[in-house]
């Protein structure tokens, strides 16, 4: 299968990067990055294609020709509401993947197929924002809903959306070297220093660790967790039209991550 990856310089992004050089029915991996990517320069994979595009907002006929035939896409681009302004924040999270998710229904094809297009959203993501719902929760929310909308008109444009939680990069030693650091880096690594031990075992429900989630997100790309029989219960729902929310209980029972020692 031939996957495309956006944000793959971040947490998320560099836990799915390692599932898909890890999952060999994964043929091919396009890259969407603003600039090198270390991780898969570090792979030396041949199965990789590093696109560097400078302007996440269009997408012109010689992008789309690259990601050709391509069978989904996993858009874990993304920043913390913390780290910039309030339309820039709006820009990220919601019009890059509403730009890419539209362009993609346009990627060339020699076969007809659907396309998997799989948002990582967080948990805290609502339809229905109030006064105190936080600027990311009302705009990932809104992103979601705009996804559903484009998969209610195009039956072929799978699009589903995860909610992660608390994402531990703990014991996924081969993405740390490649894990960004930010401004608030130290206070983070006090604090999962601190909390991590009791989140991890006496509230797995908020734990989100990145070697599983990096193989689910990969694998829903593939479209392997499409199927409404398979998926139904509990942390899982769909709406009008087949749009998918997973959110991080549904997340740990579809991987099966809590039946795995």
């Amino acid at each position: 299968m031939h996957l495309i990856l956006a944000g793959a310089t971040g947490l998320v992004g560099s836990a799915v990067l390692d599932a898909m050089l890890k999952i060999s029915d994964v043929t091919r991996i396009s890259i969407l990055s603003r600039r090198s990517v270390p991780m898969a320069e570090a792979a030396n994979d041949a199965r990789i294609n590093v696109i560097i595009h400078t302007d996440f907002s269009s997408y012109d006929s010689s992008v789309l020709q690259k990601l050709g035939d391509a069978d989904g896409c996993v858009w874990a681009l993304g920043i913390s509401q913390t780290l910039v302004g309030k339309e820039e924040y709006i820009k990220i999270t919601k019009d890059y993947a509403v730009a890419a998710a539209e362009a993609f229904q346009n990627i060339p094809s020699t076969t007809k197929k659907p396309f998997n297009f799989v948002y990582v959203s967080g948990r805290g993501a609502t339809f229905t924002p109030g006064l105190m719902t936080p600027l990311y929760g009302r705009v990932k929310g809104e992103t979601e809903l705009l996804l559903a909308e484009m998969r209610r008109k195009n039956p072929d444009f799978r699009a589903a959306t995860v909610r992660p939680a608390w994402v531990d990069d703990a014991d996924h030693a081969a993405i740390k070297p490649y894990i960004p650091g930010d401004k608030g880096f130290v206070l983070r690594s006090i604090t999962v220093g601190v909390l991590g031990p009791v989140v991890r075992v006496a509230n797995k429900a908020s734990w989100s660790p990145t070697g599983p989630l990096g193989v689910l997100l990969t694998e829903m790309a593939m479209g392997r967790f499409d199927d409404e029989q398979a998926c139904a219960g509990k942390g899982y729902h769909t709406l009008d039209g087949g749009f998918k929310v997973v959110d991080n209980v549904g997340m740990r029972r579809l991987g099966g991550w809590d039946e795995k020692k």
